[in-house]
């Protein structure tokens, strides 16, 4: 592809500047290898601010949403700002373009009943149950993103204090607590069902595969949908579900937001606030339900 150079230089920045992850430098690729295609013959750094406006209304009318629009416009800004700043070009083409208006969707989560649902759905009379049981408690019980979860190695956890070291986005490190549930469950996996797994490979990493791998965060969600039909829970789980419900469940039960803010490895108060939402209309409900005037 014509451009494929620049966006390769434009990625590599990124990720050195950055430290962004290998997906979201993938998106990034992505959303710009669509716009090098769409312009056809023009390059990138000839594109105009009437061209991205065009690629964009060309997008809506194909179906797409407001929020994947906002995305694709935010990827052709950092192409352009690095553009800019390496003197590629004079004029940012995205400079004067508004940002669709989206509003910030509920995360979808899970009731407390359908977690121990789900937790329970596993057979751990067999090693990969075993693994399957053990990788959701640790994810209900800590709120690591699911490639936290899978990335985790035996130098990052500390039975002793009951926290692991987990390396966020943009390689920020933070330790999260363990509950004993879920420790029990770890301590219990490593003494017989990850061995049986491994079959006397050798790796660093926790959760392991029959083939001796890491487990994906792809291959795990699988799991974890095929649980969820196992248990009855008849919706849709997102890649988040888990890490929803965890945060959620959390203030609930009275947790104070800056608390979990640092629990998620939020760098801004305000990515955390959106829970808040669904706690409040949990605490309306509890007021209808028992005040005598509710």
């Amino acid at each position: 592809m014509r451009d494929e150079p620049l966006i390769s230089q434009f990625l590599d920045a990124a990720w050195l500047e950055e430290g962004l992850s290998d997906n979201t430098l993938s998106a990034y690729r992505s959303d710009l290898q669509l716009f090098s295609h769409w312009l056809g013959q023009k390059p990138l750094l000839e594109a105009d601010a009437a061209l991205v406006a065009d690629f964009l209304g060309n997008r809506f009318h194909a179906g797409i949403s407001a929020r994947t629009a906002a995305r694709l416009l935010s990827s052709l800004r950092r192409l352009f700002g690095y553009c800019l700043r390496e003197n590629l070009i004079k004029v940012d083409p995205t400079g004067l373009i508004a940002s669709p208006h989206i509003g910030k969707p509920l995360p979808l989560s899970l009731s407390e009943h359908d977690v121990d649902l789900l937790l329970s759905a596993p057979e751990t009379s067999h090693a990969l149950g075993h693994r399957d049981k053990t990788m959701l408690e640790m994810l209900y019980a800590t709120g690591l993103r699911v490639s936290e979860l899978t990335n985790l190695t035996f130098a990052e956890i500390s039975f002793r204090q009951g926290v692991v070291r987990v390396t966020g986005k943009g390689n920020k490190e933070r330790l999260v607590p363990v509950g004993e549930e879920a420790i029990s469950w770890l301590e219990s996996y490593l003494q017989a069902a990850r061995p049986a797994i491994l079959g006397g490979r050798q790796s660093d990493f926790l959760f392991v595969t029959r083939r001796g791998s890491c487990m994906t965060r792809q291959a795990f969600w699988h799991i974890i949908k095929r649980y969820a039909k196992k248990a009855g829970i008849n919706r849709d789980l997102s890649p988040h579900t888990l890490r929803h419900a965890f945060a959620t469940h959390l203030l609930n039960h009275g947790a104070d937001l800056r608390v979990v803010q640092l629990l998620l490895g939020h760098a801004d108060l305000s990515t955390t606030q959106i829970y808040t939402h669904i706690a409040q209309e949990r605490l309306q409900q509890l007021h209808a339900k028992f005040h005598p005037r509710g």
